[in-house]
């Protein structure tokens, strides 16, 4: 194992990249300037592992971030693609797929009584901020700082001064009179939603019930339930963005583990198989104020591409089939107690929280329950860390607050692979 990776090839294209692409990217993540690094370029994928264009193998924990629960190029869903594509690639017409999708979807998400298919996760929960702003009559919304719901300009938004001051924009582009109805909150802190609530009419709220973009947080006991109740008395929608953890860490999702039911629901990720894909869903007395039954308008030409549909398809019925859920969980909490016992031995702050097949690493010895304190984690550790890991054959999201992923593809060599790299690298910080 070599502690820096052969990229000729990658370095080449990337510098090709950059004269045509912003950044040389078409996500901003993608370009490693988190861990001050470089990106490498993919050549293949199959299972858990990545080839790159330099022939490097790497078992990968980004698995796509998040939609490869079943691994690279898994057979069944392959297979189930190419059959598809004999017929066509893109009908603009209704067809089987679309509705057999929604099936599986309605019967696995507790909340879901109907379902849209959109192209991303971005377009599902901008649809459900339209979707209950035009059921309650209401503007004003409620997200949480550290949780991101894709660029919409409404969600694109840091909390302002305190923590009852409506938002100000995360970007360029996005207008202060757009920013001012959301309000940002502090996640977990009940206090906050409370007062919130009193000071101001609100027609949702929108949350990732277990927040993966600045690591993943898990809420207080308690917390989400509060949460509903405070929806319900005061007449606002409560919104599940569940693109992440959506069939992810459960067949029905955070809302079925923690029997807390949303109001709608942002789906994406694994109902793709892989493909392009998003949804988003509820109680169908909101989801019938969509045009062409209501007032709310919401379209898309390819919505409920079919190769996008047989694809997701697949990948649920194969969940539905292994269940397998509880081994995800043993893998993460197997690889998660190497982890903190090493770190632990060598006096280095590290917090793993972990659900199911997600998993994140906070260099920090502050209990992590929101944004605040996941950004006590030390940057520079996490960046020496993730270098020595793909130095040495395994890829880690290349920044400090992202998830990680195990899929059904991992199996015990891989897995011991990585928490012997792991380890080491650990101990060598």
């Amino acid at each position: 194992m070599n502690n820096e990776m052969d990229s000729e090839r990658s370095i080449n294209l990337f510098e090709r990249a950059q004269r045509w692409i912003p950044g040389g990217v078409h996500s901003p993540v993608r370009a490693f300037r988190a861990v001050k690094g470089r990106p490498f370029f993919t050549e293949s994928a199959n299972g858990c592992r990545l080839t790159t264009v330099d022939g490097v193998e790497l078992i990968d924990y980004v698995c796509t971030w998040g939609p490869a629960i079943h691994g690279h190029s898994c057979p069944e869903i392959r297979e189930a693609i190419t059959q598809a594509l004999q017929k066509g690639t893109s009908f603009g017409t209704p067809h089987p797929d679309e509705v057999t999708l929604a099936e599986w979807i309605v019967k696995c998400v507790p909340s879901i009584e109907k379902v849209r298919m959109v192209n991303s996760g971005t377009e599902a929960t901008m649809s459900c901020i339209r979707l209950a702003r035009g059921y309650t009559g209401h503007t004003q919304i409620i997200k949480f700082s550290g949780c991101y719901h894709g660029h919409v300009d409404a969600l694109l938004v840091k909390a302002g001064s305190g923590a009852l001051t409506f938002g100000y924009p995360d970007s360029a582009g996005i207008s202060q009179d757009v920013a001012a109805e959301t309000l940002v909150l502090p996640y977990n802190d009940f206090h906050a939603l409370q007062e919130a609530f009193a000071q101001h009419t609100i027609a949702a709220v929108i949350i990732e019930p277990y927040p993966a973009n600045c690591g993943l947080i898990l809420p207080r006991p308690g917390y989400l339930r509060a949460l509903r109740q405070l929806c319900t008395e005061n007449q606002a929608l409560l919104i599940f963005d569940e693109v992440m953890t959506g069939f992810r860490v459960g067949l029905g999702g955070v809302q079925e583990r923690e029997g807390v039911l949303p109001d709608l629901t942002a789906l994406g990720k694994i109902i793709g198989g892989g493909l392009p894909v998003g949804a988003f869903g509820g109680r169908a007395d909101i989801m019938d104020q969509l045009a062409p039954l209501g007032p709310v308008y919401q379209a898309g030409t390819l919505s409920g591409n079919p190769l996008a549909m047989t694809a997701g398809i697949t990948a649920i019925e194969r969940l539905k089939k292994a269940d397998p859920y509880k081994t995800l969980h043993q893998m993460g909490a197997t690889l998660r107690q190497h982890l903190l016992a090493t770190a632990q031995s060598k006096g280095i702050p590290l917090q793993i929280p972990h659900s199911g097949s997600m998993f994140s690493l906070l260099f920090t010895e502050t209990p992590v329950c929101n944004f605040n304190t996941a950004t006590t984690s030390n940057t520079e550790l996490f960046s020496k860390f993730f270098h020595y890991a793909l130095g040495n054959g395994i890829y880690l999201p290349p920044s400090p607050y992202e998830t990680c992923f195990l899929s059904t593809a991992h199996d015990a060599a891989a897995l011991d692979q990585t928490i012997t790299v792991l380890t080491q690298g650990i101990k060598r910080l």
